[in-house]
Order: C-alpha cells, then structure tokens, then sequence
C-alpha cells in the first residue's frame, strides 16, 4: 500500500522545530486517555498495537515463511507494518512545508498503487521496502519500532494540529491529522494481514482510530462502487453486491 519517504536510518529524528500548543481533544476514545483522544493519540494507540503484534512469538517463528500476501514473506509483511510507524517520523523530519494541503480522497485518487498490478513496479518496490526493512530479523526490526515509538511518543502530540505534511515521492502535501489517517488505515489492514499470518487474533482498534479508518474505507468503497452499492452491502444483504472493497 502506500509508500511514504522510507526513512533507512534508525526512524528517530528531531522534531524540536515542530513544537507547538498541543492538539484540541475531539475524538472519543479510551478512559485511559480521559475519555477523549485526538488523532495524535488514536494513532499513537494504534502503532502501539502494532509493536505489540511485532512482539509475538508466532511472527519470528514464521518469519521466513509466506504470509497472507501474494510474494511477501511474513518477516517482508511485519517490514511494511513497521514501516508505516517509521514513516511518520520521516515525515515530521521533512521541512515545513508551504504547499497546499490536497484532500484525502483526492491523494487516494491520485496514488501510484491503487490498482497497480501485483508484478508492477510499485508493488514489487513495495515488497522489496518491506524485505529490507526486515532483513535484520524480527528482533532488531522489533527494537527499531520500540524506538521510534517511544519517541514518537514524546514528539508527536505537540505538533500544531495545522502541520502540512510534504510527501516528496508524490508531490502533494497532505495536512497531518489525514496523514495520520492514512498510516492507521496501513496499520489496520496490515496487522490483519500479518495476525492472518500467523493464525492468531488481530488487534482491535480503538473507537478513536477505527471510526477515521473506517470513515476513510467507507468514503473509497463508495468512490469505487457507488453509494448504492456501499448502502445495501451494510443494510440489504438480499441486494447485497459481490463485492465493496475500498482498495
């Protein structure tokens, strides 16, 4: 899915320069958090989910195996998950940018690996992202996102909430919250796909991160079938269609 800056260094950074009020608290959430998360939090939430997926024993010993994923190996497959947190760091590591913000359907619509073949070159730099990234074996790759999380942790939540993310690769600039939406749409669907795996259960979302996500998801099944057919998938199975994929 989407590729962001990948980031080969360690995925910590200085973030001193982004410092700022913190966000407005605006999305229910856990009671941990006081009942109430921002995006920052529901993705802090989220990544923490996916180290922790990361951490289990069945992903090392299937490491070399085949995951759920066409040509992606289980060890390639936690490479792409963790990528996802690390890419959020490489984006704040980016300078502020005076672009635009674009919508985040419209950065769907304009996305290289939306149906792109599986033996393209997007999907195939894709794969081979995520194979690197795991090439130090689930150990170290386990480490490098304990890091960056725990960083992220610290540098992330006093971002200003109108921080634009440039994302030189594509050319577009997207504002940090849809950012943020999109890296946990990446993490929900790869920690299924990586649980999948495995054969064992995939981490549940928090309200906070699985309401934009499935916002996110509803908005491009939507874009690709039609409101009709999103419709009487979730309320007429009799006229339910074969499918409503979003990606």
């Amino acid at each position: 899915m989407l590729v962001v800056n990948p980031g080969a260094g360690s995925g910590q950074g200085d973030f001193s320069g982004a410092a700022s009020p913190s966000r407005p608290a605006r999305i229910p959430g856990t009671a941990d958090h006081g009942g109430l998360m921002n995006l920052a939090d529901a993705y802090l939430d989220t990544a923490a989910q996916a180290v922790t997926l990361l951490d289990a024993p069945e992903v090392a010993t299937a490491w070399a195996k085949s995951s759920a994923l066409a040509e992606m190996t289980v060890g390639g497959l936690a490479g792409h998950l963790g990528y996802q947190v690390f890419s959020v760091t490489s984006a704040l590591q980016e300078p502020l940018s005076k672009e635009a913000p674009i919508p985040l359907l419209e950065h769907y619509a304009r996305a290289a690996w939306i149906d792109a073949p599986l033996d393209g070159e997007v999907n195939s730099g894709i794969r081979a992202n995520g194979e690197d990234i795991a090439s130090g074996g689930p150990q170290a790759l386990l480490e490098r996102a304990r890091a960056t999380l725990a960083e992220q942790k610290a540098a992330l939540p006093p971002v200003r909430d109108d921080r634009v993310v440039f994302m030189p690769q594509t050319g577009w600039a997207l504002s940090l919250d849809d950012f943020l939406v999109t890296r946990m749409m990446e993490l929900a669907v790869h920690m299924d796909d990586l649980a999948v795996s495995v054969g064992i259960a995939a981490p549940e979302l928090s309200a906070a991160a699985f309401d934009p996500v499935l916002t996110l998801l509803a908005g491009l099944a939507a874009r690709r079938h039609g409101q009709a057919a999103l419709l009487r998938a979730l309320a007429r199975v009799e006229r339910a269609p074969a499918a409503i994929n979003a990606l």
